[in-house]
């Protein structure tokens, strides 16, 4: 059971990603959302910024533990996609990269923001 669980965390912290890279192609005429998605840019450059534990690579460790599966160390996407995407790229550049595509999807909210009130 805690497999499963374990496996919904990482579904979970895959479709974050994607909201956080490409939120703003979603929210173009939803300012619900478009509030929503800076806030999640905030958040994850506080994460990647600030060295904050990610709560959902926290609750993904811990559902392996349970499970009897040993869990990883160190972050998701290193984990994960490092290997894969970034072979031997030091933490720091993909660090710069993450908060470098949440910098350029609040520019995009930034334009639209701006665009709005000139129309106004």
């Amino acid at each position: 059971m805690f497999t499963i669980f374990a496996t919904v965390t990482l579904a979970v912290h895959l479709a974050w990603i994607l909201w956080v890279i490409g939120g703003a192609l979603l929210t173009r005429t939803r300012l619900w959302m478009a509030i929503l998605h800076v806030v999640s840019l905030l958040y994850s450059i506080g994460i990647e910024l600030l060295k904050w534990p990610c709560p959902l690579t926290l609750l993904e460790q811990w559902l392996r533990v349970k499970a009897g599966v040993e869990a990883y160390q160190g972050a998701f996407i290193a984990h994960y996609l490092e290997a894969l995407v970034y072979p031997d790229v030091p933490e720091r550049l993909l660090t710069a990269i993450a908060v470098a595509v949440c910098v350029g999807n609040l520019a995009v909210h930034a334009v639209r923001l701006r665009r709005s009130a000139l129309r106004r």
